[in-house]
């Protein structure tokens, strides 16, 4: 029997890893006779990280009421996973999908919520987070990506007791317009003993021509003039973090992320960085899945020249190219240089498309789509 493993991150706007997965193995099911299929559900650090991760290593996941990007309470999820790790998702709490198009501002944005994640990990009090495991949390893995914020992980740190004061000694509050005023800083929870992973696919500075602002702030919605003040304030706010920690992080790789939730991460609580990708891999035992396996899909949304950087399809295909089993790339849209992605390792690259559409009609029909283009390679693979 012919088998299949299906590894796909999720299609923004339309599918999300699991179903994507579900929808491919749809497709594969109508070969005769049916292959054996492994789901292997994956995201490289953005939206769907922790529901990925769930489904490919095991584990628990528990709801939480937090605070959203715009200071509102919203529903996030806090995954456990065996070996005393928990999983958080930052896009649950502060994520871009959060905020309405036209309330999208990084100037009032608020990254609160992700701590109060962090605390739930950390801090559980027994009545109301019965789920926290028997042994201890040795280490946290914090997926970021796909955020609406450019605080510089203030309101991360503001949700564990930290306090950023103004010149008269008030607590300023946690958001991107707050960071030119901040004068002084008092400590709070340090996280101490616990492992930090921050899974990220950027390497962006804190500050500066590629730090958070000029890079992600436009797309969260900031205009020119707020983009340059945010980058400014973003360099006082530094400053004032590298006097008090005794060492600047700014220029640290990885630090603008997520509009400066990596550069809180890093400086305060110690944290490493590992890509999105290559982390979920490892977490999911994909390589193991691959063991004796005729063929592996994955794919995303659109893939372009931008899938090398560190995208989850390309770590699938270098994942596949070391157990020497064919990946194919299927996805929803071709765009800029995608044949350049064959020196990936990638056997073939396939757009899902059947006809000429509009992007919500697209959309809409995905899953068939998917299942139809599952279906067809796996008729060529097996």
């Amino acid at each position: 029997m012919a088998k299949i493993v299906l590894a796909f991150d999720s299609f923004k706007g339309s599918l999300t890893a699991p179903q994507a997965c579900q929808a491919a193995a749809e497709g594969v099911a109508r070969l005769s006779p049916a292959p054996e299929v492994m789901l292997c559900p994956l995201s490289d650090g953005g939206e769907g990280f922790a529901e990925a991760l769930r489904l490919a290593a095991g584990g628990q996941m528990h709801a939480l009421r937090v605070t959203g990007p715009l200071g509102k309470p919203t529903r996030a999820e806090l995954v456990w996973l065996t070996g005393a790790t928990a999983v958080v998702e930052s896009a649950q709490a502060c994520g871009l999908h959060l905020v309405p198009p036209r309330r999208r501002s990084p100037w009032q944005t608020t990254s609160y919520g992700v701590g109060e994640m962090l605390a739930a990990a950390v801090l559980p009090r027994e009545a109301e987070t019965p789920y926290a495991p028997k042994t201890p949390l040795r280490r946290i893995v914090v997926g970021l990506g796909g955020s609406a914020t450019n605080d510089g992980g203030m309101g991360l740190l503001a949700a564990l007791g930290w306090q950023f004061l103004d010149a008269d000694d008030n607590a300023l509050p946690p958001i991107g317009a707050s960071l030119a005023r901040v004068q002084r800083i008092v400590p709070g929870h340090r996280l101490s003993g616990i492992e930090i992973v921050a899974a990220c696919d950027v390497t962006n500075p804190l500050y500066g021509p590629h730090g958070a602002a000029h890079t992600f702030a436009p797309q969260k919605g900031a205009v020119p003039a707020e983009v340059i003040a945010l980058d400014e304030g973003m360099r006082h706010y530094a400053a004032v973090c590298a006097d008090f920690l005794g060492t600047d992080y700014a220029d640290r790789p990885g630090a603008g992320a997520a509009g400066g939730l990596g550069f809180a991460l890093l400086a305060f609580f110690g944290a490493t960085f590992q890509p999105g990708a290559q982390l979920a891999i490892a977490l999911s035992g994909l390589s193991s899945h691959l063991r004796g396996a005729d063929l592996c899909l994955t794919g995303e949304g659109q893939t372009d020249f931008q899938t090398a950087y560190g995208k989850l399809p390309a770590a699938v295909a270098a994942c596949c190219v070391q157990a020497a089993v064919p990946c194919v790339c299927l996805s929803g849209a071709l765009g800029r240089d995608w044949h350049t992605l064959y020196q990936q390792g990638f056997t073939a690259i396939l757009s899902i498309a059947q006809r000429p559409t509009t992007l919500r009609e697209a959309i809409r029909h995905a899953p068939a789509a998917l299942a139809d283009t599952a279906e067809a390679v796996a008729r060529l693979r097996t």
